[in-house]
């Protein structure tokens, strides 16, 4: 199965840092057997999602990885070129490299690098890398090459110069929006967060836990100012916005939202279950609830 055959089937997007290296092989593997095609790793101040990625493959047969998302100011496209290819080969195929321009924040405040012009920094950066000689072994098939897409260049970007887009903290109005800029062809795969209560306040809750580490972010700010919400409705927490941009409900209520994404365009829906608990609490049940086939 090719790596874009797998993505049309359901994904997972999570952070497995508070895990040892075994409880995230065996969060894989479980991932796995649900059914799920690929698993998306994000790349913040945590494990380098290459090398965990190398691990997760060793542990696992089918499930598909992807980068959500290797920031490119942290590395230089030729060393980026080299280990997408090494991930393709070595995983048999199942590797998807996401790419993005993270957030002045993240690379000017926190790595102390020039953030300037970051959509010329990423058109110059994708030349580069088809520029940069590879001489290792080749997989089945070249890595598909997606980027961290939310304003309408990045999206033209996206479909120009990539396989497609992975828009983050997003809603199926923008899954809309990014399917008519990017066309037929292009790649969607798109994230979205999910908590399954009923409860109203428990799910809001939930939602507000996360969006505190989110809503300072200008790229992801930027993009819900675009959709149509103030910044009142951001920073109060309204829930004409949390409930627009964190699917919350029973399991009719997420299989709904994860339609409805695909309905306006997705090819790929990953979710990422936020819970009731504690944003360090994994929800078995409702990635059980949302594995393809159930």
């Amino acid at each position: 199965m090719s790596a874009r055959d797998r993505l049309s089937t359901t994904g997972v997007w999570y952070f497995t840092d508070t895990m040892t290296a075994g409880e995230a092989a065996e969060f894989a593997q479980r991932v796995e057997s649900l059914g799920y095609s690929t698993l998306w790793l994000p790349d913040t101040v945590g494990r380098d999602p290459f090398a965990h990625i190398a691990w997760l493959a060793s542990q696992t047969t089918a499930l598909q990885f992807a980068t959500g998302i290797a920031n490119i100011f942290h590395r230089h496209p030729g060393p980026m070129m080299q280990v997408a290819n090494t991930l393709a080969e070595q995983t048999g195929g199942r590797f998807v490299l996401g790419l993005g321009v993270s957030h002045g924040p993240l690379v000017e405040g926190l790595r102390g690098l020039d953030y300037s012009r970051p959509l010329t920094k990423m058109r110059e950066y994708l030349t580069a890398m088809d520029a940069s000689p590879y001489r290792g072994q080749q997989g089945p098939e070249a890595p598909l090459r997606l980027l961290a897409a939310l304003g309408p260049k990045m999206l033209e970007l996206s479909r120009d110069a990539a396989d497609g887009a992975h828009p983050y903290w997003t809603t199926p109005e923008h899954t809309a929006q990014a399917r008519e800029i990017l066309g037929p062809d292009a790649l969607l795969c798109v994230e979205q967060k999910v908590v399954l209560s009923t409860d109203a306040d428990a799910a809001r809750a939930a939602a507000d836990a996360t969006l505190k580490v989110y809503d300072q972010l200008p790229n992801y700010r930027n993009n819900w100012l675009r959709l149509g919400f103030t910044d009142d409705e951001i920073d109060q927490r309204a829930p004409r916005f949390v409930d627009a941009v964190v699917a919350w409900g029973d399991e009719d209520a997420l299989h709904a939202r994860v339609g409805a994404h695909r309905d306006a365009g997705a090819d790929h829906v990953c979710v990422q279950p936020l819970s009731v608990d504690g944003p360090t609490t994994l929800d078995w049940a409702a990635l059980e609830a949302l594995a393809p086939g159930s």
